[in-house]
């Protein structure tokens, strides 16, 4: 199983913006969109700000797998659901760390439903 570096985890992890672009079915990437990322130890994680509506995580349950790029990196990825409470409830810590300077306007939708459903692992491959 691939793993993330540490030069990886932290470019990315610090990155105030990631580009993601699932994968179609037919192995084409949809247009990047721009959203958030946060670390959580080893792992780094995405949200959908709009929930299971947002286009771009419709796709991403479609193959499971796509591109991101941030912080100098591009990576392929899988994208894998986070169901894990605790885990939840640390990637709503890092949110609120990472972007405590940014209008809550935006960060509180990120640590409530239907945001929080969408946690997705990014996983290298």
């Amino acid at each position: 199983m691939a793993t993330w570096t540490n030069d990886e985890l932290v470019a990315i992890g610090e990155a105030a913006e990631l580009e993601i672009a699932p994968r179609l079915v037919d192995g084409t990437l949809i247009k990047p969109v721009t959203i958030w990322v946060v670390r959580h130890n080893d792992d780094l994680f995405v949200r959908s700000y709009r929930g299971e509506d947002s286009h771009w995580f419709t796709v991403s349950q479609i193959a499971g797998e796509g591109q991101i790029t941030a912080g100098g990196v591009r990576k392929e990825v899988r994208f894998v659901r986070e169901h894990d409470s605790p885990t939840n409830d640390a990637v709503d810590l890092a949110y609120r760390m990472k972007y405590r300077d940014q209008d809550t306007a935006y960060v509180d939708p990120l640590v409530a439903s239907p945001a929080k459903e969408t946690t997705l692992k990014l996983v290298p491959r």
